[in-house]
This record gives structure tokens, sequence and C-alpha cells, in this order.
């Protein structure tokens, strides 16, 4: 089945299903750093010693699905490519915006960025010393807990870094305002009469996505540079001086 344009088409849908829904989750997750030290610990420490067939089960089953993504998305390409190997004298694109002409690119940046997401705050190969940072704030039972809070204050301290999340996260905007409204068409479950208001759900859905993670960075960023206080001056400033 999966063979088909038409497989792969549904493939890609449903991969992109399970995809959108986690941007969202994971987006909520993040957000209660904001709510301060306590909070995200927890919640962090709570995922981290989840049962290993249900923590190494959800990984395996996400990593297939970007996996299948990226690849149906890859395949499609080249069939049309084949199938139309001679550029037209002049292109004419219909109902397609930078975000649809660009899929392929953003998402290719897309991947890149995940992979050093994962190096960067989940395997933590980029700076080990994050492996370090324990605290007691958050634990249920008064023993040590990976401290996340201070972990992403020190990890957005980078200016570059921190650009570089925010500059992702509109590259994911803009393919989650295409792609959104496109898993419907895929599926065949959206109409010309329906199609405006997809359109639309996915535009304020994508920017949603895009506020939501890239809050965090920001607010790093201004406090470092003294334009507000938001996070915990003292915690604030042991992450800042992690690397100096």
């Amino acid at each position: 089945m999966f063979s088909s344009s038409l497989g792969k088409k549904y493939l890609m849908a449903l991969t992109g299903i399970v995809l959108i829904g986690f941007v969202f989750v994971h987006m909520a997750g993040n957000l209660q750093i904001l709510l301060g030290q306590e909070s995200i610990n927890a919640y962090a420490h709570a995922l981290q010693t989840l049962p290993l067939p249900i923590l190494w089960g959800s990984r395996i089953f996400l990593l297939v699905c970007v996996v299948l993504h990226a690849w149906t998305a890859y395949a499609l390409i080249v069939e049309n490519r084949r199938a139309r190997p001679d550029a037209n004298e002049v292109e004419v694109t219909k109902r397609a915006g930078l975000s649809s002409l660009k899929m392929g690119i953003t998402g290719s940046i897309l991947l890149s960025f995940i992979v050093f997401h994962l190096l960067h705050f989940t395997i933590r190969t980029i700076y080990p010393e994050y492996g370090e940072l324990m605290t007691l704030v958050g634990s249920s039972d008064e023993s040590p807990i990976h401290d996340v809070y201070s972990m992403v204050l020190a990890g957005f301290q980078h200016t570059a870094i921190s650009l570089f999340y925010i500059v992702a996260m509109f590259l994911l905007c803009t393919h989650l305002a295409h792609g959104v409204s496109s898993v419907f068409q895929s599926l065949g479950l959206r109409s010309e009469s329906w199609r405006p208001y997809l359109d639309l759900a996915a535009k304020g859905y994508a920017w949603v996505i895009f506020l939501g993670f890239s809050i965090v960075p920001l607010a790093v960023l201004a406090q470092k540079f003294e334009l507000i206080s938001f996070f915990e001056p003292t915690l604030f400033s042991a992450a800042l001086a992690l690397h100096q």
C-alpha cells in the first residue's frame, strides 16, 4: 500500500498527526518552567522515571514517526521530479504560499534541529556538565533529581543557541501552517468549503506553537541582557556562571 504515491501521502499524514500532537504536548510541558523550578523538575522527573517499556516505547515510536515522515516527504519529492523532469518555462503556482513551496527545505532544517536538540538537552553530549546539575527541588522522596530548570537556563544563556532555537521554531511554524491543513487533504477530509477555516486554524495553531516554544529562550535572553528579571535571580546567575 505504502509503495504507491497515495499510500505515501497517507503515511505522511498519519505520522504528521502524531508529530502535530507531540509538539503541542512537548510545548505545554516546557512551559511549566514559567511556573518555577519545582514544577518543571517534578514534571521532567515524572517523565524520566516512567516504566522503561513506556518510556522507550514512546521514544522509539516518535523516532519511527519522524523517520517515516521525512522519508515519505523525500520519496514524494523524488517522484514528483521524475514525473516532471523538465521545468515549465513559466511557473504558475496556485494556492501555494512560501510554506508549501519550501516544505522540503524547512523540514530538512527542522530534522537537523531535532538532532541538535536531542544532543543539547536530552543526551547532553554537547555540554556533558548539564548531567551533573542535581537538586532536591521537585523531588517527592527527598532524593536528588536532575535540575532541568537550571539546565534550561544555562542552555539558553548562549545567545547564538537561543537565536537558533527561535529561528527553528519559526520554521516549524511555517511548516505547521501548511502541514496541519494538508493532513486533512491527504486523508480526503478537506472540502473546498472547509478549506479556508482549516487553513486559518492551521495558522493559528502554528503561531501558538511558535510563541509557546520561543517564550522561554526570549525570556532568558531578556534577563541576560537585564531587560527583565523573570527567573529566580540566584539560580539564573549560577546558570550564567556555568559557561563563564
